[in-house]
């Protein structure tokens, strides 16, 4: 902010000077703000209702992440898909694909054939590693 000075003996000197520690505690903020939204914003993208199991484990990261809904919807990362489609982008993948795990994130309510078939569609294609992804119930 610039002021002009109106004593006579400093002449025309400017006084300039940006407090900028509003502008942080603002952006500190907006960070704090969206790190807590981001992974709710990323959950509730897919509604899925997971299992509850005591004994789930933090799993790795894969790029073979599968989702079925309760009505046996499939989706390869949040990416739509039928039996067929699912089978010809698996068979393009090759070798690559065997030392990945998949992790299958079923609804509770799916029937456990949707299940069974989704992972013998996955082996077919090379993927023998599989991880079943399960809520950790509150304790």
């Amino acid at each position: 902010m610039a002021a002009h000075s109106f004593d006579p003996d400093q002449g025309d000197d400017l006084i300039a000077g940006i407090n900028v520690t509003p502008l942080v505690d603002v952006v500190l903020v907006l960070l704090v703000i969206f790190l807590m939204t981001a992974p709710v914003i990323y959950q509730s993208a897919i509604k899925v209702q997971l299992p509850k199991a005591k004994s789930g484990e933090q799993g790795e990261k894969s790029p073979f992440r599968f989702t079925i809904t309760k009505d046996g919807k499939i989706l390869w990362d949040k990416e739509s898909m039928d039996w067929d489609a699912l089978g010809k982008k698996l068979s393009t993948l090759g070798s690559q694909a065997a030392e990945q795990t998949a992790v299958i994130s079923a609804d509770e309510a799916t029937a456990h054939g949707v299940v069974v078939r989704l992972m013998d569609t996955l082996r077919q294609a090379g993927l023998v590693r599989f991880a079943l992804s399960v809520e950790i119930p509150a304790q």
